[in-house]
């Protein structure tokens, strides 16, 4: 085949010209369904999809689904007790105890921005039937999970770094002295994974008094969120001396008798580690290295998702054009006892 000019002379590539082109095409190609075959070329029917790296933030945090649905804002009431001492209440007979010493209730309220989300996904007839026409592969099918997977990541993502340019929707490494919550800066230094045994000792029990002092010893922690790099690191015998048992499993089962609970869980967060969250977080050298313990109780920290992914029947006007939306409202994470989460830091 003749490629033209205007002037309807033939156009000839150089040899250099001819490579560019021949990139250029096999990188058209590349993320598309027409490919070059041969007869000997043989389609396979499994599809090897993208991965991506998932995890469940309801694992992590206390998670709602489905309550205030279509709502701009959410608002949650916070109850407090007021009263003096008990001491003023005590009655002495023969004295004059006309006025009596008063308990009271204050409310106050906290409001939480939702944000709205929705995109759409399209496909006309020629794409289906070059599709077909390609091997076992559903175009269709395909553009669903990419718009849902594009939902579930930036769910996960909001619920540890919040929303990129929204000071309103903040994740749960975002959490600062604004919303309520203590960032220490002394207890962790370095990897918790290179501390000896006599140190490892000392960090268990001053990193349970730390939280403690910092609630007024109201609340135990249930979970110890560590960066991924670090929490990688504790599979190594705890000593050398014994090389029985993990640093993890000795981690474990002092956090789980000092709290009084046997489901307290150590759980890795790479969102934790400096390299993957800088974008966010400032810091110096790598980055910030980000510890959470905190306590899982919706009463005490909470992300609202009022409306979950939703997808919208396809439908088209022509009926050879077709297209769908799919849509949901999400909140950021929300202290609402902020006492009861504290965070460590540390420059990497």
């Amino acid at each position: 085949m003749k490629i033209l000019n205007s002037k309807g002379e033939e156009i000839r590539l150089t040899p250099r010209e001819q490579r560019v082109a021949e990139i250029n095409q096999r990188m058209c190609n590349a993320l598309g369904y027409e490919i070059n075959i041969t007869t000997l070329t043989t389609i396979i029917k499994k599809v090897s999809e993208q991965k991506f790296f998932e995890i469940p933030p309801a694992d992590y945090i206390p998670v709602r689904v489905g309550e205030g649905a279509w709502s701009t804002n959410l608002v949650t009431y916070r109850s407090y007790a007021i009263a003096d001492d008990f001491a003023t209440g005590i009655l002495y007979t023969g004295g004059n105890n006309a006025r009596l010493a008063n308990a009271d209730a204050a409310v106050d309220s906290v409001p939480v921005k939702v944000q709205n989300w929705a995109k759409g996904i399209g496909w006309s007839l020629f794409d289906l039937e070059f599709a077909a026409k390609s091997g076992n592969w559903d175009l269709v099918t395909a553009k669903e999970h990419a718009r849902k997977k594009n939902w579930d990541l930036g769910i996960q993502k909001i619920a540890f770094l919040g929303l990129t340019n929204d000071s309103q929707t903040l994740g749960l490494f975002q959490q600062s002295a604004s919303t309520g919550v203590t960032v220490n800066t002394t207890t962790i230094t370095s990897p918790v994974s290179t501390l000896s045994v006599a140190n490892l000792k000392t960090f268990c029990a001053t990193i349970l008094n730390v939280y403690r002092a910092n609630c007024n010893r109201t609340a135990w922690p249930t979970h110890f969120i560590m960066p991924e790099s670090d929490f990688l690191g504790l599979a190594s015998p705890a000593s050398a001396d014994f090389p029985i048992r993990s640093t993890l499993s000795l981690l474990e089962e002092t956090f789980q008798v000092m709290c009084k609970n046997p489901k307290f869980k150590i759980l890795p967060c790479a969102y934790g580690d400096g390299a993957y969250n800088s974008s966010v977080l400032a810091g110096a050298g790598n980055g910030v290295q980000v510890y959470a313990l905190l306590n899982y109780d919706e009463e005490s920290l909470r992300m609202d998702i009022p409306v979950d992914y939703t997808a919208t029947l396809a439908n088209s006007l022509d009926n050879f054009s077709f297209q769908n939306a799919a849509y949901g409202q999400t909140t950021g994470v929300v202290p609402y006892r902020p006492s009861e989460l504290l965070l460590f830091q540390y420059n990497d």
